[in-house]
């Protein structure tokens, strides 16, 4: 049983981890409007009640969260190591998130305008997708950053390899994602199809949860590390087509998961997220039993 002094010593360690842990949202709050000097959050959130850009907003700080809770989780190093860690690499993984997202920007959504959409047309569809690749981007950066790799400059060097590999590793699926499915993602995303852009949604975060499980532990060797996550990422190449078919026969019986999504006057968002749970839910499994 822990003694009073002990239990004083943890309470005392988890506060200043959390204190400083807060102070780099803020860091990271502010990069991001500094970043997009555009997007008026006070005006967007409670004067237009703007739902896409809400969903958006809440994914960043989803993505947030997660790339800042890279730099804690693991082994304490002492106090005074563990801050200058969490300082170090959480402030790396803001840099490498709002990368992600410029990338994504243009790589994943690339048809169109995503701040046309999000501000102007208040694409719901969009803002999904856009929130959807920050949680996803967040997902491989705690995979990338998590775990001990020796020296810190080293440690910094293999977290933006990993990085890099599980972005280009996103980039390519959302591509085959794109070619599976019998319709153009972009296009009907553009026309405010909520629909399309929350079943998409489900596969960006199931591809980076297991690009992230790939990516997750301790550094031992280049080849190891890249060889799990290229399987990982085969694994999940797998997934989509195979939970899409699985949603059309078991979790949809006796309809056609494309027809309820594009071929009706109203696309139907339940389906779609029913679609989104079974790629991510395939996922989670996935990553439990391997």
């Amino acid at each position: 049983m822990m003694s009073l002094s002990e239990i004083s010593f943890i309470v005392y360690d988890a506060v200043v981890y959390i204190a400083v842990a807060f102070a780099i949202f803020l860091i990271g709050k502010f990069v991001y409007q500094l970043l997009h000097p555009s997007f008026k959050v006070k005006e967007e959130l409670v004067k237009k009640d703007n739902f896409a850009f809400a969903v958006a907003h809440v994914g960043y700080y989803i993505g947030l969260l997660f790339s800042i809770g890279s730099a804690i989780v693991g082994p304490s190093n002492g106090l005074v190591n563990d801050i200058i860690d969490i300082a170090v690499y959480g402030l790396l993984a803001i840099v490498l998130l709002n990368i992600s997202i410029f990338l994504s920007d243009y790589l994943i959504l690339r048809n169109f305008s995503i701040r046309k959409e999000i501000i102007e047309d208040q694409n719901a569809g969009t803002g999904i997708v856009e929130g959807a690749v920050s949680v996803a981007s967040g997902l491989i950066i705690f995979g990338a950053v998590s775990g001990e790799s020796g020296d810190l400059l080293f440690g910094i060097l293999t977290a933006v390899v990993f990085w890099a590999f599980g972005q280009v590793a996103l980039i390519i699926t959302t591509r085959i994602y794109n070619w599976i499915t019998p319709y153009n993602l972009h296009e009907h995303i553009e026309k405010d199809n909520v629909a399309v852009g929350v079943g998409f949604a489900g596969a960006i975060i199931a591809i980076a949860n297991l690009i992230r499980f790939g990516l997750v532990g301790d550094f031992d060797g280049w080849m190891p590390t890249f060889t799990e996550a290229g399987f990982e990422l085969l694994v999940g190449i797998v997934l989509l087509p195979v939970m899409r078919l699985i949603t059309d026969k078991i979790l949809l019986p006796g309809e056609r998961l494309t027809d309820e999504i594009i071929n009706q006057e109203k696309p139907n968002v339940g389906a779609a997220l029913v679609e989104a749970f079974a790629y991510i839910g395939g996922s989670v499994l996935i990553t439990w039993c391997l």
